[in-house]
């Protein structure tokens, strides 16, 4: 489940790429997307990513990303940046005096894998904690916790707990239903 890190240049662009979308998303200024033929090949493959932003103090004031990559992970950057920023419906749109504050941190995902499993009390016991990004599915709802969530529910249980009221269901749904569930590693780095 492993992709090749990104090279601290492709990192500092991707970060650069993100600021400038947000500079320009909250003055209303349509960001252009980047000319992809002047970014390094890795940049202009297909990825996916979250894009998180922090205030100074660490208090999260964002977070948008996807699960699949279905563009090149360049754009992929900058539609999430303007997201998090604009779009996260736990938040008020950030305003331009805010920017210059915002921490922005980019979680690159690899591609998720099923986890296979027969019992509902045997889950806790495959995941990973710090290590696995976890999606949960039942019919038509999912969620998903980014691998840097377990630093505020490290015990698997709670993890899984939290991540299904995110979803929308029961917290004790996966308990007592076995629900499709998905790991993934992120490459993590911020400004």
């Amino acid at each position: 489940m492993t992709t090749e890190s990104l090279t601290p240049e492709e990192r500092q662009l991707l970060l650069q790429l993100a600021r400038q979308s947000i500079e320009r998303a909250v003055c209303g200024i349509p960001h252009p997307p980047p000319d992809l033929k002047k970014l390094p090949p890795r940049l202009v493959e297909d990825g996916v990513c979250f894009v998180t932003l922090t205030t100074e103090d660490g208090e999260l004031r964002g977070c948008i990303g996807g699960l699949e990559a279905r563009q090149p992970l360049a754009l992929d950057v900058c539609e999430h940046a303007v997201a998090a920023t604009l779009e996260d419906y736990r938040f008020r749109p950030v305003c331009p005096e805010e920017v210059p504050h915002l921490r922005i941190e980019i979680s690159r995902l690899t591609t998720p894998v099923p986890l296979e499993y027969d019992r509902p009390e045997d889950l806790p016991a495959l995941l990973h904690p710090g290590e696995d990004g976890v999606i949960l599915m039942d019919g038509m709802r999912r969620a998903t916790f980014l691998p840097q969530v377990w630093e505020k529910l490290p015990e698997p249980t709670a993890f899984l707990s939290h991540l299904c009221r995110k979803m929308g269901a029961p917290a004790d749904l996966w308990r007592v239903k076995k629900l499709k569930v998905y790991v993934y590693h992120v490459e993590e780095f911020h400004e």
